[in-house]
């Protein structure tokens, strides 16, 4: 295969997740949805449509081949690493009271939705599984250690870990990898109407999502950010996924662990970043800044990652 042939197989697999996000854009610029329409669509995808989609991928994988325990172990070292590596620069470089939304905005990541979307595109059943089974891991880290960076940097603020960990724990997203789990290793069959349904329910996910972060964006934000934002941003899409993917080959993982790796590693800041600073009292307009222009930078550095990645021949 000659590289245009390869580039332009790259982009069949990038270009559908990104082409969704954009049209959510346009779709609230015409006036199409509004704000109550991305609202109640996201606790849909949230509450329902997602944790199916991870329940019947995960049930209908070969957990043989699918879970590993060192994928998983090495996903969370490198989200410790690049935590602390993000927040070290923080320290040397950002003023005091934007730390906190400077290092979740260039640690925490949207796998749940575009890392999910791009591993579904790229390795079908598998990357869905083995990315259900990776949500686990992010949602636990990022939480955590989002909420420790955060409520250092912010004054009068008291953190209340034992809500925080209920939230956790009764995220669906680990509800359904809890779930699914016994499920697929004690090998149970669901009635075949159900999983049909099922397999129904859960095709709204990935383009519902989609559509909703595109319509989340504003240009405006875009244009706006400033320092800060920028040097989060490129943290996040161009250093830490350089890093950890390198340390990832190194540690000897390829193929489509490798690829599922990256594309998790890759994502864009997650829009729940805004949430949670929002939360507890810090800087909104830098995290909404930062989450707006790592979207951008994601349809070009994604793309140009698996391109690279595939012509080296790692994936």
């Amino acid at each position: 295969m000659s590289l245009l042939d390869l580039f332009f197989a790259t982009l069949e697999i990038t270009l559908p997740v990104f082409a969704m996000v954009f049209l959510g854009l346009g779709l609230k610029r015409l006036g199409w949805i509004d704000h109550a329409f991305v609202t109640t669509a996201s606790q849909l995808v949230f509450r329902a449509t997602m944790p199916t989609l991870i329940f019947l991928s995960i049930i209908k994988a070969d957990l043989d081949a699918t879970l590993n325990p060192g994928m998983l172990g090495y996903f969370a070292l490198a989200t410790l690493a690049s935590f602390l590596l993000s927040w070290g620069w923080a320290i040397l470089r950002v003023p005091h009271a934007e730390r906190g939304v400077y290092v979740q905005g260039a640690f925490r990541g949207n796998c749940g939705i575009v890392g999910l979307a791009l591993a579904a595109g790229m390795y079908g059943d598998y990357g869905l599984s083995a990315g259900g089974l990776l949500l686990g891991v992010v949602i636990l880290t990022y939480n955590a250690f989002s909420v420790v960076v955060l409520a250092t940097y912010q004054k009068g603020k008291r953190t209340d870990w034992r809500s925080i960990a209920g939230h956790i724990l009764r995220n669906p997203l680990i509800l359904a990898v809890v779930v699914a789990v016994p499920v697929a290793a004690l090998e149970l069959r669901l009635p075949g109407w159900l999983m049909t349904s099922g397999q129904y329910f859960a095709s709204l996910t990935l383009p519902l999502a989609l559509i909703c972060i595109g319509a989340t964006l504003s240009l405006g934000s875009i244009r706006a950010s400033g320092g800060l934002a920028t040097g989060a941003s490129l943290i996040k899409m161009v250093s830490l996924p350089l890093g950890a993917t390198l340390g990832a080959w190194l540690f000897g993982f390829e193929g489509r662990e490798l690829g599922v790796l990256f594309l998790f590693f890759a994502s864009p800041t997650a829009a729940a970043s805004f949430v949670m600073v929002k939360a507890m009292g810090g800087n909104a307009a830098l995290a909404a800044n930062i989450i707006a222009l790592t979207t951008l930078l994601a349809s070009l550095t994604v793309t140009g990652g698996v391109f690279a990645l595939k012509v080296i021949g790692w994936i």
